[in-house]
Formats: structure tokens, sequence, C-alpha cells
């Protein structure tokens, strides 16, 4: 249940009588409804408030819910008056919609202090301490309080609220938690009574024709003390209600980014020696690229750093390797501009794909968005040219680290300046590396070493320095396994 639902219940509780007990020495609703007319008639006679035309009786279909024997249906024309309008013709305190804090249904603190000449022509209504104001445009915001303080100037309301003044015998906290509760909600906001698409309104005929269940005064005083006791423990919790959901929201990201840490400790799966060592998969590596440079198949990556101490590497197990990205590469590169070449934008039948970082989604990639070059891309930057199992990772920009193999049966395609392409020696161990660049270890140090002036950007350098934790490659294939069976798990907690 929300703190919302929670207040709605406690209101709904209140406005039917099951909140407080009935006491019959309490007296009755008709015996107050009769001083309330009493009251009603005085004012007319001393010209306060005007005659009205009387309003139908309460039919069987009007009454939405069953209330105490004590207790009396009215229409709300019946126990509010209000003190008509004026053109102010001096300075005033103006109260709009805007003065209204809608979370709190409190009146703002500053007052908004207008020249009379610089009235707005909505500036009318005559306002009294004690009075509800209720405003009737979308009345489902809950723009409404109780004015409950002396103002600097006369204070004058817009037309856009109804002014409420209670009569003797109403308690106006009571009529305002009930104006407050769902079941008006639901008469103030049906579609039959409150009109207007955009903006819409309920009218003040509408309005005052509504019913209100009308307990004792003394009850009503009672009801009123009983909900401002409860309402301090549903601010209280929804505090927690509001922690536990920021919880819930974090838990899976949290959850997997500790499965991905985890993973990448040698930690997730066991450890089997008859599967060699990183070392024995690290220099058949490094054998197979250095035939591939001979052949001029593959790039010898410049400015490898070597590893010691100082890099503060997590531990790992004894089978395990910490090696740089670069070691394993056939290439880091990525692609350019295609305005900064003089190349044009052109559609699927005249060019080739063009990947920029917005396909570049977490493992997977995004083709909402497809754009396009004219070939004449590929021959200016040929080493960019993907193919299928590439690992590509975003360099620039909110996005650095989302990463993502190319799995498209699609020839020719390129990369923009954003992209990063990864391609390994060994295309066995692309599954792994996906997942070790999605680790937390990873996406910190990659944004760790990103330059950030005014747009982060990370340089091909530092994409080649990463460290990575090499397991042997039988494990690699289990821990991938592991991850997937896993992470379904967080994704249906976030849901």
């Amino acid at each position: 249940m929300t703190p919302e639902q929670l207040k709605a219940s406690i209101l709904q509780y209140a406005i039917q009588g099951k909140l407080v007990e009935q006491r019959p020495e309490e007296g009755t609703a008709e015996e107050l409804y009769q001083q309330i007319q009493k009251e009603k008639q005085k004012l007319i006679k001393e010209g306060k408030i005007k005659k009205e035309k009387p309003l139908a009786e309460i039919t069987d279909e009007e009454v939405p819910f069953d209330i105490p024997e004590s207790w009396k249906w009215v229409r709300l024309n019946e126990i509010v008056f209000n003190h008509g309008q004026k053109s102010p013709n001096n300075t005033f305190a103006y109260i709009d919609i805007g003065s209204i804090d809608n979370r709190h249904q409190r009146l703002n603190e500053n007052e908004n202090i207008v020249e009379a000449k610089c009235a707005p022509s909505r500036a009318r209504k005559i306002i009294e301490h004690g009075d509800i104001l209720y405003a009737t445009v979308r009345p489902y915001l809950h723009n409404m309080c109780i004015i409950d303080r002396k103002f600097q100037r006369e204070p004058i309301a817009s037309t856009g609220f109804a002014v409420m003044a209670c009569y003797i015998g109403v308690f106006n906290k009571y009529l305002f938690f009930y104006l407050l509760s769902p079941e008006f909600d639901k008469y103030a906001n049906a579609t039959e009574n409150s009109k207007g698409v955009a903006y819409p309104a309920i009218n003040d005929e509408k309005l005052y024709r509504a019913v209100v269940p009308l307990p004792p005064l003394k009850e009503q005083n009672r009801i009123v003390a009983k909900i401002e006791e409860l309402l301090p423990y549903v601010d209280r919790y929804a505090k927690a209600y509001e922690k536990l959901e920021r919880f819930n929201a974090k838990f899976p990201e949290d959850m997997k980014k500790s499965i991905l840490q985890y993973a990448i400790q040698g930690k997730l799966v066991e450890q089997r020696p008859e599967e060699g060592t990183a070392e024995e998969l690290y220099q058949q590596i490094q054998k197979e690229k250095q035939k591939l440079i001979r052949e001029g198949a593959a790039y010898r990556e410049k400015n490898i750093c070597d590893i010691n101490k100082e890099n503060d590497l997590p531990d790992i197990p004894e089978s395990w390797k910490w090696c740089r990205l670069g070691e394993l590469t056939k290439l880091i590169t990525k692609g350019s501009s295609p305005k900064w070449q003089g190349v044009n934008y052109t559609n699927a039948k005249q060019g080739i794909l063009f990947i920029t970082s917005e396909n570049v989604g977490n493992e997977c990639m995004l083709m909402k968005n497809e754009k396009y070059v004219d070939e004449r891309f590929n021959d200016m930057h040929p080493s960019s040219i993907l193919q299928k199992g590439d690992i590509l990772t975003n360099i620039v920009g909110a996005s650095i680290g989302r990463t993502a193999i190319y799995n498209l049966s699609v020839d020719n395609a390129n990369i923009n300046q954003a992209v990063c392409l990864i391609r390994l020696v060994d295309s066995k161990l692309k599954d792994y590396v996906l997942k070790y660049l999605q680790s937390p270890y990873a996406v910190k140090h990659l944004l760790g070493d990103a330059s950030n002036g005014g747009r982060p950007n990370l340089s091909l350098t530092s994409v080649a320095n990463l460290i990575i934790a090499l397991p042997p490659l039988e494990e690699q294939y289990r821990i991938v396994a592991k991850i997937e069976e896993l992470l379904p798990y967080c994704d249906k907690l976030l849901k």
C-alpha cells in the first residue's frame, strides 16, 4: 500500500463513521442541521448572505455509502456560504492557484502583494480566516487549503477557487478532510461534473450539489483529532516507503554489479586444474598475435604499460593472470565523423550502415535509429570497417562504457568517432571480455581515465591499457554461462 493509498483509506474510514465511535450523548446530525438552518435564515435577514433557490432532495442514488444513524446526508451548499466578490480598491494580498502547496494542502508563506491598479481580472473573491479554498480547475490536483493566518494586506482570492465559510456547527477541518477524500474526488472529477479537456473544471452548481455526510459537531471534532493523530504516522510511513522504493529500484542493479564483480574475481565458479592456466592461454595468444602482426593482419599496440603492485589489483585465483586488454587484441580503433571527412549521410540503398554511440547498448545493438553514409567513408577509414564478433564500446559522452558485440549480418558497416572497435586475437574470448567490460571494476577505471574537457572522452590508449583478469578459456565459458543464468533474475526484480 502506498502512502497515498493509506491516507485515502484513513479519510474514507473517517467519512463513513468508522474511525471513531458514535456517542448518543453528543446528539444527532439532524438536530445540528436544524441549528444550521436557523443560523442561515438569520444571516439572510441580516443581509450577510443571499437567499438561494432550494435544491432537490437527496435521492438514494446520490448516496455513495452507508453512514451511522446519528449522521445525516446534506448538500454542500446547505452547510457553507461565501462572502461574495469585490474589485480591489487598495493594495491587497492576492491568492491564486500558485499560492497553494498542493502536496501538503497549505498556503505558501510568502504573500503576493499586488497594487489595486495591477489587479488581475480574476482577483475578486473575498476571504476570511477559517475559510476553505478549493480550486475548481483540475480538482484532482488538490489545490486547496484552510485560511489559517492573518495577512499584511486584505486577502483576495482568484475566481478559480470556491470559497467556503462554514456555518456554526460545521467544523471546517472536518469538511476539508471530506473534500480531500477519495469519495469527493470521485464526484468532483467525474466526467459528467468536471468539464474540459486540458483544464477540466467543476462549476459552482455541480460543486454545491455534492452530498456531504454530516456527523454531530463533537464527533466531527473527534474525527479530526483522530485523523491528525494518524497523519504523522502516514508521513513516517511515506519516508520509509520512499527509502524502500529507492532500495528496490537500486537493488537489482547492485545485484547485477555484484554478480559481475564476483565473476571477474574468480568467485562465481570453481577453478578446475584440468582446465590449465591463464598463463598458458596468454602465451598462445601472444604467439598468434606476433604471427598476425608479421602477416599485417594485426596491429602492435603502442604505449602498453607494465602491470605492477602500484595498480592496486584485487585478488584473483592462482590459475588466472592479469594482463592489458591491448595484449589480447588484433585491433583497437575508432571511426570518424562524416562531417569532418566531407561525406554525406544517405539512405540504405546508396550507402553503408553507420554505427554511432546510440546504437551501442549494454550487451546488445540498438538499431531503432539506423544511419547510413556514402560508401566512400570505407575508403577513407578501412581499419574501422566492422566484422561480425567485434566488441564495440562507447568512448565519448554520458554513455561511456556501454558495450556490445557487433552481431549484425551487414557487410561494410563502419563506426563514428564516439565508438571504439575492439577485435580480439582469439574471438572465443569475446563473451567473457564483454562481461568484463561491464563489470564495476572495468567501468570505474574506464570512467576514471576519461578526460572531461566539457564532455567525457576516453582515449584508445586508455582502452588498450585497461587491466584484464584473464581466466583459462574453459573457465571463461563457465563464468559467462553462470552470469547468463543469474542476470535474468535481476531483470525480473526490475519489473
